[in-house]
């Protein structure tokens, strides 16, 4: 069973910066897909970017050019770094990962919140 714990959320001013960090308790190498995602309050959750084992990464339009995700596969972590932080992004930000071993194994991880506000 892959466990996945974020950290590094909080309380921000808009316009300030914050790194997210995503710790497997398992080589992030074997991972087809990592993801972020978050989930603001009453609404659904989205998906803020993509990374694969190959290292390509994707983004959602509301966070290109603000948002940069990356991998450390010596550490078997994953991070956000999140810039020019908006009110907007506020919201509870979740670690995904899926690996296939036959079948398609999805996992998430807690969520960490992340408060934008003045």
């Amino acid at each position: 069973q892959v466990q996945l714990v974020e950290s590094g959320g909080g309380l921000v001013q808009p316009g300030d910066s914050l790194r997210l960090s995503c710790a497997a308790s398992e080589s992030i190498f074997r991972f087809n897909t990592m993801a972020w995602y978050r989930q603001a309050p009453g609404k659904e959750r989205e998906l803020v970017s993509t990374i694969t084992n190959g290292g390509n990464t994707n983004y959602a339009d509301s966070v290109k050019g603000r948002f940069a995700v990356s991998r450390d596969n010596a550490k078997n972590t994953v991070y956000l770094q999140m810039n020019s932080l908006k009110p907007e992004d506020t919201a509870v930000y979740y670690c995904y990962a899926e690996i296939r071993r036959g079948s398609l194994e999805k996992y998430w991880g807690q969520g960490t919140q992340v408060t934008v506000s003045s």
